[in-house]
């Protein structure tokens, strides 16, 4: 006997049910218009699959170039990694060149933004990339991409989505406003990374980032001359910074000391350190005794499988929050430069 499709569908269910169930298709439709869903609009573990599949291997292969040449680089990276994502979300305005037709100040003329390096090798990379396949990867990815590699050489493998777009604006009045201050506090600190879905433990754990590199005694001057009630320092590690850093203003600024015991490794020496009051930065020390994230600090410490959990969840949050997707922004050609036939 011949059927209809709809008998077909419906099989023993009854034509109210099979009705409602239509009208629930039909309202999903609906709802998914009304509000723009659209898988390509999302950052995605597989975003260049097709466009330029082996773009994670290039820059593995770049990057461990890079650290053979280089040891300081990994945390390098990483700082340029943490200062674009916290002006405008992750989208490579910290590349950008200023304007002297306009005026207009690069980011890095931010005194906050002191030290960062390594720019031009995203560049670099980007040249690479841009003959494997032309205009397809984002200097926003280049760069999550970058630290992502700096962690991983000595720490967690951490997957990351894809599919930033590059901005197309930029301002150094931003990055002054945007990039925390030396002193910031706990609820600062709390405050900055909450607004980008951490929670408490995560906003503990990517503070874990200065277990790589070195801090300038730009920046911790005046703590060691100038140091606020309840702050506290071992006393020989005190003593150690200030024959590093003779002066609440250093002379150079080639003048840094190590942010833990182990700078060029990535493991949970910095929160072994801050226990024992040789923390670097006024904010490693207010971690270590602030009663909200204190015990968060002693589990950090003596459990580095559980931090690296942690610290790549924080990571994946940071680098996917604000982001530009799809139609928004460019994917730039050169990483300094905006398109200027796409503004």
């Amino acid at each position: 006997m011949y059927t209809t499709s709809r008998e077909r569908i419906m099989g023993s269910y009854s034509p109210i049910l099979f009705d409602s169930y239509l009208t629930v298709v039909v309202l999903l439709l609906i709802i998914g218009v009304s509000f723009g869903v659209n898988e390509e609009a999302q950052l995605s573990y597989d975003h260049y699959k097709f466009t330029c599949p082996r773009v994670e291997t290039i820059v593995q292969r770049e990057m461990l170039s890079i650290f053979l040449t280089d040891p300081t680089a990994p945390a390098a990276f990483l700082r340029l990694f943490f200062h674009d994502c916290q002006v405008q979300g992750c989208d490579a305005s910290i590349l950008l060149d200023g304007n002297d037709s306009t005026n207009k100040l690069s980011e890095m003329v931010s005194s906050r933004n002191f030290g960062i390096r390594n720019r031009e090798t995203i560049g670099l990379i980007k040249s690479k990339l841009e003959f494997e396949c032309p205009g397809k990867v984002s200097c926003a990815d280049i760069i999550a991409l970058a630290a992502r590699e700096s962690v991983s050489l000595s720490g967690p493998r951490i997957q990351i989505p894809l599919g930033r777009r590059d901005s197309t604006t930029y301002s150094s009045q931003q990055a002054d406003a945007d990039l925390p201050p030396q002193g910031i506090t706990v609820d600062e600190l709390i405050h900055i990374f909450d607004s980008k879905g951490m929670n408490l433990e995560e906003s503990v754990a990517i503070l874990g980032a200065h277990t790589l590199g070195v801090g300038h005694c730009q920046n911790i001057g005046s703590r060691l001359y100038d140091p606020q009630p309840g702050d506290q320092m071992d006393q020989k590690f005190e003593a150690f910074l200030r024959k590093i850093c003779p002066g609440r203003i250093p002379l150079t600024n080639l003048c840094f000391a190590p942010n833990d015991g182990t700078p060029a490794i990535f493991d949970n020496q910095y929160y072994r350190d801050v226990l024992k009051g040789r923390g670097l930065f006024g904010i490693d020390s207010n971690i270590s005794r602030d009663p909200r994230t204190a015990p968060i600090v002693r589990q950090f410490a003596v459990d580095q499988n559980h931090f690296f959990g942690v610290f790549s969840s924080a990571f994946v949050k940071l680098s996917s929050t604000n982001v530009l997707t799809n139609g928004e922004g460019q994917v730039r050609r050169q990483c300094n430069r905006i398109n200027v036939d796409e503004r």
